[in-house]
């Protein structure tokens, strides 16, 4: 059996520092939505700002996670603790189809018993200002989660830009009712932003489900593994055993290495080094286990399986 655990994760900086740019973004945006539906009286804008109450629990909880994640392997956590990403993108993805419940009862409401609107000029330029600071937060985000190659982030991001989309949707919508004077639409366009927002909380749920799953990595990334594998083959060296799946920021591959039968321990562990860098070089944050096995053996094409019979 031979080993690899060093990673391309290892001195990875702290991810805490974006996680406080969401908090205070979530801060700002929640007190400006609130204002802003306070001067009108806007459903829609309660609705935009319900969801900044949102981003506020999952920025939080953000923060909370990616402490934990950054924590080094201990002897109870071999291989990290960089898993419990997942549970904040999950705890968000929650908070966010919480908040679209909210969101469908506060229009329903509005819904049957409509009201006039308040001082729309004022609202929307307020709720605006807070559209632009969820982008401009979003986007550092993003491009963090894409560098860090961080769920969590990425998590944060995604429901940034929902909320700024939401946000553009609710302040279209509150203006058609200045402008029509029919007051239904107001709820109504609640609804069509609740129903996106539950669209966007399920996608976040469900990747955190398979994350914690320990679901297989995607098909292009399992293909750069079987490419660096593939080239030892002219040498006849098989492989097979393929296994992998992703913990937060790491990815784990584990493979079954067959060789000539007559190579002797250190040659063999020679080539299993070369595949080992190979596989992290060609892909980020991988820790990589390889199992060597002599090709002559009729046992060793039967160790295929994760229960070895």
């Amino acid at each position: 059996m031979n080993g690899s655990t060093r990673t391309a994760d290892a001195g990875r900086p702290s991810l805490a520092r974006f996680a406080w740019i969401s908090i205070g973004a979530a801060v700002l945006t929640l007190l400006l939505k609130t204002a802003s539906y306070l001067i009108t009286g806007s459903v829609g804008l309660l609705s935009d700002a319900l969801e900044s109450l949102v981003n506020l629990a999952g920025g939080m909880m953000a923060l909370a996670m990616l402490s934990v994640a950054a924590r080094p392997a201990d002897d109870t956590h071999a291989y990290g603790h960089s898993k419990a990403e997942y549970f904040s993108s999950a705890l968000e993805g929650s908070l966010i189809l919480v908040a679209a419940a909210g969101i469908g009862w506060a229009a329903v409401q509005r819904l049957v018993s409509p009201r006039a609107l308040d001082q729309v000029g004022l609202g929307l330029a307020v709720s605006a200002l807070a559209s632009a600071i969820n982008l401009a937060a979003g986007l550092v985000l993003i491009r963090a989660a894409r560098r860090h190659d961080s769920i969590t982030l990425q998590a944060n991001a995604h429901h940034l830009f929902t909320d700024v989309w939401t946000s553009l949707g609710v302040i279209a919508g509150v203006a058609a009712v200045a402008f029509t004077g029919w007051q239904r639409m107001d709820p109504i366009i609640a609804l069509v932003m609740a129903a996106n927002i539950v669209w966007t909380g399920t996608r976040i749920v469900q990747q955190s489900v398979l994350g914690l799953m320990d679901t297989a990595l995607p098909r292009d990334e399992q293909d750069v593994i079987k490419a660096v594998l593939n080239r030892y083959a002219a040498d006849g060296i098989h492989y097979h055993a393929l296994r992998t799946r992703r913990s937060g920021t790491r990815r784990f591959v584990s493979v079954h290495v067959l060789v000539p039968g007559e190579w002797t321990v250190h040659r063999g562990h020679e080539i299993a080094e070369q595949i080992e860098t190979g596989i992290r070089d060609a892909l980020p944050n991988a820790a990589v286990l390889t199992h060597l096995e002599p090709l002559d053996d009729p046992a060793s094409w039967r160790d295929i399986n994760i229960d070895r019979l």
